[in-house]
């Protein structure tokens, strides 16, 4: 498995919708949190090893309605 973060911005006035489709309908999302500052929410995923992340965000993620903007943190290692 391997972890990404997607930080992502919404229409004004949609992050808890969008936060809420995301846990209740994408298969990948472990956690979803809400952010301040230029992004609304930090959303934790798990994918499979060998996973397409370009086609999990642009698919999954940035087609949910509300979502206007994803930033993508592709991660190597974690420390425990």
């Amino acid at each position: 498995m391997q972890a990404i973060f997607v930080m992502v911005k919404c229409e004004l006035g949609h992050a808890y919708d969008v936060a809420s489709n995301m846990v209740d309908t994408v298969e990948y999302v472990s956690e979803v949190y809400s952010t301040s500052g230029q992004y609304d929410l930090l959303v934790k995923c798990y994918l499979p090893a060998g996973a397409d992340i370009g086609r999990f965000v642009t698919g999954d993620l940035q087609t949910l309605s509300g979502v206007k903007d994803t930033y993508t943190i592709v991660t190597y290692n974690a420390f425990t």
